[in-house]
This record gives structure tokens, sequence and C-alpha cells, in this order.
């Protein structure tokens, strides 16, 4: 491997950067690694329990970017990491890792990917994944309640208090910085169908191997007569996603 690529994938809270990110991951059957920026909060664990709810977790300064950013340097350079877990019900890291080995691929996720530069001069490859507030607001909501243990009110508080504000000021302005950018999130097949085929274009550049993805979502196959499959290679960190992407600034119509 003479070097990774490493896409992006930003977009605000419930845009549906984890379903573009899953449908790029079945489309290899290179080995593909997810690096989510949601790992890499701040540990909370110094502060009482309710002085963490108080925390603007959408800010900048909520994550720990310095180990974010060292654990990509070190993933391009070929070298392994140990993710942290974080409790999101607990607002701490749990003290486990997760062993993340090097990759050909490597998604990187997150709401404010776009937005940190010292993030963003990392990625070959930058997506903005984009949907309707409203959308957004009813999935943080489902995802909060059912997965993070959290109660109606303290997510509709969270939401108009820091989550909404933050948005505005940090995450849509960064969509400025997207060479692609999504509607519509998982459910727009033509653009990531264009993300599937640029990541295939760059394996073949840097590599000089022709990339084993079908460009339609859907488990790759070798190309030829050939169908038997040879099994998926692809190598998790966690539930998490991320992304990349290909054109020159333009974005993907609804009307495409």
């Amino acid at each position: 491997m003479k070097g990774p690529i490493l896409v992006g994938i930003a977009g605000g809270t419930g845009s549906g950067k984890t379903t573009v990110a899953r449908r790029i991951l079945a489309s290899f059957d290179e080995e593909v690694i997810c690096l989510d920026m949601d790992s890499y909060y701040c540990d909370l664990s110094h502060l009482p329990k309710e002085a963490r709810r108080k925390v603007n977790f959408d800010h900048p300064d909520a994550f720990d970017t310095e180990l974010f950013t060292e654990h990509l340097h070190r993933l391009s350079n070929g070298e392994s990491i140990d993710k942290p877990v974080y409790s999101f019900s607990e607002s701490v890291r749990t003290g486990e890792t997760i062993a993340v080995r090097p990759a050909p691929i490597i998604l990187v996720e997150g709401i404010l990917v776009l937005a940190d530069p010292s993030v963003r001069e990392l990625l070959d490859a930058k997506i903005f994944v984009d949907a309707d507030d409203d959308i957004r607001f009813i999935r943080r909501l489902q995802r909060d309640v059912a997965e993070r243990g959290r109660s109606l009110d303290s997510v509709i508080q969270q939401y108009t208090g820091t989550v909404r504000p933050m948005h505005y000021s940090f995450v849509e302005p960064s969509k400025r910085y997207a060479d692609v950018i999504i509607p519509r999130g998982g459910k727009n097949d033509i653009a990531i169908a264009m993300v599937v085929s640029d990541i295939e274009a760059r394996l073949f550049r840097i590599n000089g191997v022709e990339g084993l993805s079908n460009g339609n979502g859907d488990p790759a196959r070798h190309r030829g007569d050939e169908k038997k499959d040879h099994g998926d290679h692809r190598q998790r960190s966690g539930d998490s996603d991320v992304s990349a992407l290909t054109s020159d600034g333009a974005e993907v119509g609804e009307d495409l």
C-alpha cells in the first residue's frame, strides 16, 4: 500500500452521514476503516454528572482534536492506533480502546470534520451530507432517546439551546469546503455512485490496481465472468461513519 485515501464526511446531526458511509463500505472488497469523531469527545469524568449535561457537545472545544488528528496522522503513516471508547450516556471515556489498523481507504466522519483546518488538510476528498432541519431533528430525537438514554425534554432543550445554534455557527459554514454536497444522505444513489467511482479511481492512481467496486452500494465482486464471492475483508472500528468524495465542488441536485 503506497498510501491510504482519507475521505471525510461531514454534515449536521441526523443528516445521514452514517448511512452514506455504510453504503461506501458495502461497495468495496478492499479493506476500509471508519474513524468517527464522536469517539474523540473530551473525557468529562472530572465533572459531576449534572455538570456534564450542561456541556456544549456541538462546539469544537468539546472534542479532543489533538488526539483525533494524531491518530489520523498515524493511520496515514501505516501505524495502528487504539481508538478510545466513549460512553454517551455518562459523557466519559470508558477506559477501553478499540485497536484500529491502517487500511487503503479511511473514512473520517463527524459533524465538524470539515470545520477544523487541522483535520481538513489531511483529507483527500471531502463530502458534506445535507438534509432538512426537521428531518435531522427527528432523527436526533429518536437516536438520543433510544440509544443514549436521554429524555424527550432533555433532547429538545439541548437541540434548541446548543445543537441548532452550533450547527449554524460551525457545521453549516463548513459546507463551503466540501468537494461534493449530498442532499438526502444515503438515499441519493447517484451521489453515492459518484463517490464510489472516485475512490476507485484514486485507488488505481495510487496503487496501480483496479478497484473492486460495483459502484452501486452493493458488496463488490471481481469483474469478469467469475462470480465467486471473495468474502468481506472490510475492517470496522465501531458504529460510526465516514466518507469522502469526488467532483469539483459540484452539488448533486435532487433532480439528477
